[in-house]
């Protein structure tokens, strides 16, 4: 799969029977379909509350940021924000096939869903550990 920022090979990175794409470029990570909800069942983080069975009705994020097509389809995908303090930019296909996230937004997002929800620290750690090491996130 071709990066949608730097427009190169991304690689494929497998975790707990999840296949992430990444960039070791830009450290950007494309979640097909539902891979980032099994991403947050794997945390125990599954009982959140963020909108993402709903993410196209969102409004469009006003940001400065160069717009991206999809990987899969090749269309514009949609600029939303999801997650509170910070908000996280993220684009999403307008067709459905996934999601995209810059370096270390991934990390942001699960630490915020697991402060809210006090999932079992183990298992938000395992997880936060994952991205620290493979995508170059921050703790």
């Amino acid at each position: 799969m071709i990066c949608p920022v730097c427009k190169k090979d991304m690689v494929d990175i497998e975790y707990h029977q999840i296949e992430l794409d990444y960039c070791t470029r830009c450290n950007g990570v494309w979640f097909d379909a539902e891979e980032l909800e099994l991403l947050l069942d794997q945390a125990d983080l599954k009982d959140h509350d963020l909108p993402l069975d709903d993410l196209l009705n969102l409004p469009e994020a006003k940001t400065s940021e160069k717009g991206r097509k999809c990987p899969i389809c090749n269309l514009k995908m949609k600029k939303t924000t999801i997650g509170k303090e910070p908000e996280v930019l993220i684009d999403a296909c307008f067709q459905g096939d996934g999601l995209w996230f810059d370096g270390g937004e991934v990390n942001h997002l699960i630490k915020q869903i697991a402060t809210k929800k006090k999932a079992e620290a183990s298992s938000q750690q395992q997880v936060l550990g994952f991205l620290s090491e493979v995508f170059k996130a921050e703790q």
